[in-house]
């Protein structure tokens, strides 16, 4: 069975024991966390749609790791002016192990 969930302005498709990469989310490693928005559960032709999310359905994940992915680099140049700008940004990130969907 797959589930959207919500969280932080992204929906993530999961499913149980799957490892999936979020935004960085409170909690240390090992600690249990719960997701409330689920938007979508089901799989195939009998799928429940929540308007806009399902009610007494719930996630719960536990947190494996915290860190930070890979550096992306944005470079700006405007030709003939001498121009040259980079910037880098790493996303600070969380692995969690969906444990129990509750639908």
């Amino acid at each position: 069975m797959h589930v959207v969930i919500a969280n932080g302005g992204k929906q993530y498709r999961v499913a149980q024991n799957e490892l999936v990469d979020i935004d960085l989310c409170a909690g240390k490693e090992g600690e249990k966390i719960t997701f409330s928005e689920i938007l979508a559960v089901g799989e195939g032709s009998n799928i429940k749609v929540g308007n806009p999310t399902i009610k007494n359905a719930s996630v719960e994940a536990e947190i494996i790791k915290h860190y930070r992915g890979e550096k992306i680099i944005a470079f700006k140049i405007k030709r003939r002016k001498g121009y040259r700008k980079t910037k880098g940004h790493r996303q600070e990130l969380t692995r969690v192990k969906i444990t129990a969907i509750k639908a």
